[in-house]
């Protein structure tokens, strides 16, 4: 998969996946305009989300409700120098969720592959060309 990068006006940057655009922008205080998400926090995006499609379809595929259910992510990181970050998944179920369940769910929304892609260690690379 190829990501093409542009930078449209000031601190903003365009990402192009497919035929998707995604717009990224920062904060007034490091000089952006604040007209889109900081990349940081579309890549937190990325880890509630994956996990939000894998409790959507763990639901549908047992013809469970999943619109009763909420999901937020509670992001930690109190020790940017020496700690890890936390990224905690709450799931808010309704009374009637079967308990039956619950460690399946839990088990299915560890399946997502921002997640698992995190927890591999990758190999970051950046290499230059002239054109």
């Amino acid at each position: 998969m190829e990501i093409e990068i542009s930078f449209p006006k000031n601190q903003q940057v365009s990402t192009k996946i497919g035929s998707f655009e995604i717009l990224t922008d920062q904060a007034k205080k490091y000089g952006g305009d604040e007209e889109a998400p900081q990349p940081y926090h579309l890549f937190l995006a990325s880890i509630a989300t994956c996990g939000g499609y894998y409790l959507l379809k763990f639901c549908e595929t047992r013809k469970i409700d999943y619109k009763k259910i909420k999901i937020k992510m509670i992001y930690l990181w109190e020790n940017k120098e020496s700690g890890n970050p936390v990224f905690e998944i709450k799931i808010e179920l309704p009374q009637d969720f079967e308990d039956k369940y619950i460690a399946p769910l839990i088990k299915s929304i560890k399946q997502c592959a921002v997640e698992r892609a995190i927890e591999a260690q990758p190999i970051f690379k950046v290499t230059t060309e002239k054109s």
